[in-house]
């Protein structure tokens, strides 16, 4: 596609700042969320921090030259629970979430060290354009219930602590496609700034409508129309609580089992999102029209993401990964200036000191950004898509390692080993390498006989 920014590319700085709050509001969802799932006095403002000095690290082993940002990653939610689950006190829970990071990040170290000296070669070999197009389009279509889901989330329950859908789900839908109607015609028709902040101008719209609702169901007493928890400025926090200080009170309690305990938990996870590392940066690469696997390389992206998790973890306690919202962004807007991301990475930091703010920003209701993420999460499928084309789906070998992934992706195929689960995206990747390789013998063959 064609770019209004390319990746070395600098907006003016009052531009600058707009981007990079568009790229913010992508993420932002998916960043605090996962604390907010976690629970055991998480902070949601230290997530926010430590993705945007997950970012910066990222950007700076990467040469600045890969534009994404990084935030918490949902894969670890299971190995956060083991630590907090398997802890003798909650101090002890947050010395171990930050070990658990720790231990992620030295496995994308030690992948990255074999990398650095095997090459990349083997990568392309193992994943080509056939196995790793289908498995990008996963990823955006795994996604797909979650931002129908949060599109027809209503109104907010302070039992449940999350948006649910309500007997009018009308509102929370009407919401939803005010938003993605409003990026849609801002991407298509409007005019150099409207089509570079699409999703800033969508979820202004879509919150404006929520507020009516909202202010008709406070005034009649109908809390279906209440799509705003306004509620969340009563109990907002000030200053994010890193969490190195509670976890500096639990190290005492940490013993070897409870550190084999971590060990399991997330090493395994680490493995499985090496996977949908490469998938977003073969997806990403395809924006750009750079590969990424080559330069800046493999080594320095594992590398940034790895140590990245290790410094969100640090403050936050959610170690880090790509997002594909933000490849999503990129890919929609046509910016894919670093500069952008690293302005991106900034906002995080400074905002997470502004509780007002920050709670303003997880006042956006759960259906608005579901009009965002129907998007973003289908350019991610799209994109997968793409990468097919050069493929001929006329020769059945192509034909079935495509059909096997789509149909394990979209089929939900998620398995769980002990504590550890491996996610539909990791499950069709792997069964798709492994009818890869089974049918690559088949060409061997051919070749053979040619000669």
């Amino acid at each position: 596609m064609k770019l209004a920014y390319n990746v070395k590319d600098k907006p003016r700085f009052w531009q600058l700042l707009i981007f990079a709050f568009q790229q913010l509001l992508a993420i932002l969802a998916a960043t605090i969320a996962v604390p907010a799932i976690v629970g055991n006095g998480m902070s949601q403002s230290a997530a926010l921090f430590g993705a945007g000095v997950g970012t910066i690290v990222y950007l700076l082993f990467t040469k600045f030259r890969s534009p994404v940002f990084l935030g918490s990653s949902f894969a670890f939610l299971g190995s956060m629970f083991a630590a907090f689950g398997g802890a003798v006190s909650a101090e002890a829970g947050y010395a171990g979430i930050i070990l658990g990071a720790i231990f992620a990040g030295l496995v994308y170290v030690v992948i990255a060290i074999i990398v650095k000296f095997a090459g990349v070669a083997w990568i392309n070999k193992l994943m080509p354009a056939v196995v790793i197009g289908p498995t990008v389009a996963i990823i955006g279509l795994s996604l797909a219930g979650n931002a129908i889901g949060d599109s027809l989330a209503g109104a907010y329950d302070a039992a449940a602590g999350a948006y649910v859908m309500t007997p009018n789900v009308w509102v929370a839908l009407i919401c939803a496609l005010v938003t993605l109607f409003t990026i849609v015609i801002c991407s298509v028709y409007g005019k150099k700034m409207a089509k570079l902040i699409p999703f800033i101008i969508g979820i202004i719209a879509g919150y404006i409508v929520a507020t009516i609702f909202t202010v008709i169901g406070i005034n009649t007493g109908n809390p279906d129309l209440q799509i705003i928890n306004f509620a969340l400025f009563e109990n907002m926090q000030w200053i994010p609580d890193f969490t190195f200080l509670k976890a500096a009170q639990g190290l005492s309690a940490i013993d070897g089992k409870y550190v084999a305990t971590i060990a399991v938990a997330y090493i395994p996870v680490a493995f499985v999102v090496f996977a949908e590392h490469i998938a977003d940066h073969k997806n990403l690469s395809s924006i750009i029209e750079s590969d990424l696997l080559e330069d800046p390389g493999l080594h320095r992206t594992l590398l940034g993401d790895g140590v990245g998790s290790m410094a969100g973890a640090l403050f936050g306690g959610c170690p880090n990964t790509t997002y594909g919202e933000s490849v999503g962004c990129v890919a929609i807007t046509g910016n894919a200036s670093v500069v952008t991301i690293l302005a991106t990475a900034i906002m995080a930091i400074v905002i997470s000191f502004f509780g007002p703010f920050v709670t303003f920003l997880a006042t956006i209701p759960s259906c608005v950004m579901g009009g965002v993420c129907i998007t973003l999460y289908g350019f991610i499928a799209v994109s997968g898509l793409k990468m097919i084309q050069p493929v001929d789906l006329n020769n059945n070998r192509n034909l079935f390692v495509v059909s096997v992934i789509l149909i394990a992706g979209i089929g939900g195929m998620a398995m769980k080993i002990g504590e550890v689960t491996l996610t539909e995206v990791a499950c069709a990747l792997i069964l798709g390498i492994i009818v890869n390789l089974v049918l690559s013998k088949n060409d061997k063959k051919n070749a053979e006989k040619a000669e």
